[in-house]
Parts: C-alpha cells; sequence; structure tokens
C-alpha cells in the first residue's frame, strides 16, 4: 500500500463506521418503538378500568377506561370533518364524575347539527384517556372563542375555558340516562381513539446500511484508481 492510499482509505473506513452506527442505533429504535407500541396496543384493548387518582401522559396514555357523571351543557366545539361523510365539529365537553371534573371528547357531529341544543345529563362513557398533540403554534388557528370554534384539541386551553382537570377522555362509547334507561346520543357519533405512532426506523436503518454500502464501494474505487496510477 502507498502513502498515498492511507488518507483515503481512513477516511472511508471512519465514513464507514459512522453509517454503520446510526444504522445500528435505528434499530435499537426500532425495538424500542415496536415495545412502546406494543404497551399503547395493551392499554387501547384492555378491559376498561377506572381513571387513576393522578393520571400522567407517561403511564396512561391511551389507557382505556370507563366513566359515569355528569357531563354539563358548555361544550367546546373543534372544527374537523370525516372522509365520506363531510364537515362538522368534535364535541369537547366536561364531566364531572362526582370529584374532579375532566374534559370528554363525546365524539363526532355534523356541521348541521351545529345549534342544536347540547346533550347534557347523566351520561356513561367507555374510552381512552389521551393527550392530544395536535396544536402548532406555526399552522393552528387561535379558536375563535366568540363563536366557540376551535381548530385543534388544546389539552390546558380547553381544561382552563371549561375549568377542568387537564385530562380528557375520548369516548368509544356513549350512554345517556333517559327515563329510567341508558340510550346512545342519536346526533354525536363517537370517534374512538387510533395510535397514530409513526414508525420509520427501519427505513433509515436500511437508508444507513445502503449508504454504508456505497461509501464502501467508492473507497474501494478510488483506491483502485490510486493504485492503477502509481503502478
Amino acid at each position: 500500500m502507498t502513502k498515498r492510499m492511507i488518507l483515503p482509505l481512513m477516511f472511508g473506513i471512519g465514513g464507514i463506521a459512522v453509517l454503520l452506527w446510526l444504522a445500528f442505533w435505528q434499530l435499537d429504535r426500532l425495538e424500542w418503538k415496536l415495545d412502546k407500541i406494543s404497551q399503547i396496543e395493551q392499554r387501547m384493548q384492555s378491559a376498561p378500568t377506572s381513571i387513576p387518582a393522578n393520571p400522567t401522559e407517561e403511564t396512561d396514555n391511551y389507557l382505556r377506561v370507563a366513566i359515569e357523571g355528569e357531563v354539563y351543557p358548555d361544550q367546546l366545539y373543534v372544527l374537523t370533518s370525516q372522509k365520506y361523510v363531510g364537515p362538522g365539529f368534535r364535541v369537547v365537553g366536561r364531566l364531572n364524575p362526582g370529584t374532579n371534573s375532566l374534559l370528554v371528547d363525546l365524539g363526532f357531529m355534523l356541521e348541521e347539527y351545529r345549534n342544536l341544543p347540547p346533550v347534557q345529563g347523566r351520561m356513561r362513557v367507555t374510552g381512552n384517556l389521551l393527550w392530544p398533540n395536535e396544536f402548532d403554534p406555526s399552522f393552528t388557528p387561535e379558536p375563535d372563542i366568540a363563536k366557540n370554534i376551535w381548530f385543534a384539541r388544546e389539552l390546558e386551553s380547553m381544561a382552563g375555558v371549561l375549568d377542568t382537570f387537564p385530562v380528557m377522555v375520548v369516548a368509544d362509547s356513549v350512554d345517556r340516562f333517559v327515563d329510567g334507561k341508558w340510550v346512545p346520543i342519536d346526533h354525536i357519533e363517537p370517534w374512538p381513539v387510533t395510535a397514530n405512532i409513526t414508525n420509520d426506523h427501519l427505513q433509515y436503518a436500511i437508508t444507513w446500511f445502503s449508504l454504508a454500502l456505497v461509501w464502501f464501494g467508492m473507497t474501494l474505487y478510488l483506491l483502485w484508481r490510486i493504485k492503477k496510477k502509481t503502478v
């Protein structure tokens, strides 16, 4: 090996090492993400339980719960739409189970029902705890408080407006106690939680492994060219 080949060889080995490290790091992240998704799926699919005394996002996000309490008429409307259905609103209300009030996402309501009296009274809700992460100050408009139109489920702001704890239950089933029996709400359709968690780590790992392979090939080609010129 000539002296002219040492520096390109070291540069090639260093580049390959870095790219391989990034690839294996992505595989570690993939394993971590799959474990996290599995935990979330278990929480979502488990039998409903009561709400923990002090729920936190770290330990209780997506936890399936059952709760019964009073739903009040002061409700917030999040502008949205459903595919093949049309524009409408998520209805977010205040539910008091007898202790601390919390937010409840009752579901989707078509725009044509916007002027109906708010649903209220004793309700039985099953669903999932959720700490939504929808508000982006760069893209999400501020809510129109006067018209009661929101553009994202802003947990802290909504809790402040409705005077509840910053905890939200997203319903997958809602029954209302009317005339001595439990009946579903007829114009609000529950919109259950889905675990929409991106998991691109395998693709990233493949990309880094591919770049390492390309870098290896380029290094060999460069060393071959240098050797050919020195012969």
